[in-house]
């Protein structure tokens, strides 16, 4: 990839010779009824809104989520946030040496350590009905689909690997429970914690940005991971119906509330485990980025985050970093 300052090293005045990711785009007016180009543009370390006031017209038929533009600029401040203020763009050509892939974000962790990790937790369970399940549904080409994976396309583990090692994080503080709470089926529930969000392999698109599938938006990871758990169990010779509904209660439940998009709440003590497991690890990972991305801002506190509901305090040693 071309050696390039990072977004979240550039302060407010700094000048902009970059290739970046285009994560989004959109055509709006001014009050004045003026057209401009509005993008909210990436590399591997955050993401950065630019505005192209003249001159974007050519690239209305072209502009696409996904590809990579060449922007030059300043960075300057509007509503609290980093914003380039573009004075050239171009589309990125071939002899630029540049791809999509070079600006997607990656999980920090090893991705053989995570593997290792996750092939140690499926050696660990005990019932001979999930481990066959498990190994089933992770043959070769839907297990490089997981390990490369984000767990979301914003929000929280936004990154290659992130679904993994989001999935990881659960396994841990559910087994955790099962430690303190020995009336837990720890393999019930551990094989659902690694099963919970492995729809996002086809609700998502991750090979040149993170957005949904036409198969996402239609049925959504946890009815896709459903699916594929009961399709799985009936080639697994006498899988008992009760086990199988019980996981299935898992990953639909998941989410916690109807509110939040799940079709059921959880009914038994694993599911509610693992619905505040996943919470736990989505939160701590999401607010853990916030407060990292806003930590050059020069304030005490990240932006209001509307997902969180409010700002948060970025750490004084976060700072001085």
């Amino acid at each position: 990839m071309i050696n390039q300052t990072k977004i979240k090293q550039l302060n407010i005045g700094d000048d902009v010779d970059h290739f970046l990711l285009v994560n989004k785009y959109d055509f709006k007016t001014t009050k004045a009824g003026k057209e401009f180009l509005d993008l909210m543009l990436s590399d591997d370390s955050g993401i950065i809104n630019a505005k192209i006031w003249d001159g974007f017209e050519p690239l209305k038929p072209k502009l696409k989520n996904g590809m990579v533009l060449k922007i030059k600029g300043v960075v300057t401040e509007f509503m609290g946030a980093p914003q380039i203020k573009t004075s050239t763009f171009r589309i990125s050509v071939e002899n630029d040496g540049v791809s999509a892939k070079d600006f997607l974000p990656k999980s920090e962790r090893p991705l053989s350590e995570m593997l290792n990790e996750l092939y140690q937790r499926i050696d660990f369970i005990q019932n001979p009905f999930l481990k066959d399940l498990l190994k089933l549904v992770f043959e070769k080409n839907k297990l490089n689909q997981y390990q490369n994976a984000p767990a979301g396309k914003a929000w929280h583990h936004a990154y290659i690997h992130g679904l993994l090692e989001h999935t990881l994080e659960i396994v841990k503080i559910c087994d955790l429970m099962c430690d303190i709470h020995k009336i837990l089926d720890r393999d019930l529930l551990i094989t659902g914690a690694i099963l919970h969000d492995f729809g996002k392999t086809e609700e998502l698109e991750f090979e040149n940005n993170f957005d949904y599938t036409d198969k996402g938006k239609l049925l959504g990871h946890i009815v896709i991971a459903a699916i594929e758990i009961d399709k799985q169990c009936a080639k697994i010779s006498e899988f008992p119906d009760e086990l199988k509904n019980k996981l299935i209660h898992l990953v639909l439940s998941h989410q916690g509330k109807l509110e939040f998009a799940t079709p059921v709440e959880p009914k038994f003590i694993e599911a509610i485990v693992l619905y505040h497991a996943d919470e736990l690890s989505a939160k701590t990972n999401a607010y853990k980025s916030a407060v990292i991305n806003d930590a050059n801002s020069g304030s005490d506190w990240t932006r209001y985050l509307p997902l969180a509901g409010t700002s948060l305090l970025i750490p004084g040693e976060l700072k001085k970093k």
